[in-house]
């Protein structure tokens, strides 16, 4: 993690990771972020509550069908959600909305934001592909 006119709460840096860093998400309180690993391990710093992780709460010797590609933070309740490049969405202390984990999308998912004010999210399909959950309204897409 570099810091640039931002404060420094910590990184992974010192330590071996079973899987890559794929996002950061600051936390909605301020004074922390989350990152996220591609096996949906989750490394919270400053005062980012953890509230969980997909490694934590699969069985042993489960793993995910896709890998974690984002992490966006819940304005409303200060959780977490994450995505995973078929669409899957796993919620940490913030509501589940639905996802497309369930579909065979035309291109796989590579981002995740919140609402502004929370209830909902929105990800983006490497095609340009949006897909609105919650209070997340369809304004149009680039697929």
């Amino acid at each position: 993690m570099f810091s640039f006119d931002a404060p420094f709460y910590g990184s992974a840096g010192a330590i071996v990771l079973n899987e890559s860093v794929v996002g950061i998400a600051a936390a909605a309180n301020g004074g922390g972020y989350w990152l996220a690993a591609s096996d949906g391990g989750i490394f919270s710093y400053g005062n980012a509550p953890f509230y969980g992780s997909v490694p934590g709460v699969l069985k042993p010797g489960v793993r995910l069908n896709k890998p974690v590609v984002s992490i966006t933070a819940d304005p409303a309740t200060g959780g977490y959600w994450l995505a995973a490049s078929d669409g899957g969405v796993f919620s940490f202390n913030a509501p589940f909305y639905g996802s497309t984990g369930n579909l065979t999308l035309n291109q796989p998912v590579v981002g995740i934001t919140s609402t502004p004010h929370g209830g909902g999210y929105r990800f983006v399909a490497r095609d340009g592909g949006i897909f609105d959950y919650g209070t997340a309204t369809f304004q149009g897409s680039a697929a």
